[in-house]
């Protein structure tokens, strides 16, 4: 039987994903899981990450998606690799559990011209050096420089990404990174949160550099897939329609998601364990 497309993040930042998947895919189903009761995973430990992120793809296959999106750095860098190669082939050989960071290392090169493109992503994603490992294979010659940005997510959940205070960090974090490299031409938002930080971002970047969301990325990406996958896409239906749902409060939830998903939405609670 079909069913929708799993979409899976730690909190909201997954719906600037979903959002773009929604505008390129309109025609398939999706179910949007956000861990909120327990986000953000940036700060968390890698076997944590995993344990927690496995719950979740558990959660999508017993609600019968068969293709889930980790729409989350945190949880590609630290689990997927895991869940796809140790977990898959004993619990769902013919599920399919797919991440970011892979698509996005596809292209990125493909925006500079000087070699040098930053990474701005929460410290897990940095300290994994997914970026790094992953890129490397698509764009050997490419230099990648990384910087932590573990004041943003905080900022953006608490409502605080168009305000002042918010001005701060976003300096602070783009002068670290372009203390590792002057040459820098292109800069991954490497955190579906951050595209809310976008105006503030572009108002502090040197002029030329290029700034790169993932939405887009991701939605081509699993285009292409389902694309060369029938046996995957026929198992994906196609009504149009969207499920929400969060493992804390659904009216909290829905309050934050508007400003990640551009358009009011009604969720549902579940838990995980």
């Amino acid at each position: 039987m079909a069913a929708p497309i799993g979409v899976f993040d730690s909190g909201y930042g997954g719906l600037t994903i979903l959002k773009e998947l929604k505008k390129q895919l309109p025609e398939y189903d999706y179910l949007y899981l956000g861990d909120n009761a327990r986000s953000p995973y940036g700060t968390r430990s890698f076997e944590t990450v995993y344990e927690y992120t496995l719950q979740a793809v558990k959660w999508f296959f017993e609600n019968d998606c068969r293709l889930v999106i980790l729409a989350c750095n945190t949880a590609s860098a630290k689990a997927l690799r895991n869940i796809q190669q140790l977990d898959l082939p004993k619990i769902a050989p013919n599920n399919r559990v797919l991440g970011v960071i892979r698509p996005s290392s596809e292209v990125l090169g493909n925006y500079s011209t000087s070699g040098h493109v930053g990474i701005m992503a929460t410290s897990g994603t940095v300290q994994s050096d997914s970026y790094i490992i992953e890129m490397s294979k698509f764009f050997p010659d490419i230099k990648v420089y990384q910087q932590a940005c573990p004041m943003w997510v905080p900022l953006i959940e608490n409502g605080e990404y168009d305000h002042a205070g918010a001005d701060y960090f976003v300096k602070a974090y783009l002068d670290q990174l372009f203390s590792q490299s002057k040459d820098i031409d292109s800069i991954l938002l490497a955190c579906t949160h951050y595209p809310l930080l976008e105006p503030k971002i572009k108002a502090y970047l040197p002029e030329g550099v290029k700034l790169v969301s993932q939405g887009n990325i991701v939605a081509d990406s699993l285009a292409k897939y389902l694309q060369n996958h029938p046996e995957i896409d026929q198992n994906c239906s196609k009504k149009g329609q969207i499920e929400f749902f969060t493992t804390d409060n659904p009216l909290t939830f829905e309050k934050q998601a508007s400003l990640f998903f551009g358009q009011k939405i009604e969720a549902k609670h579940t838990d995980l364990v």
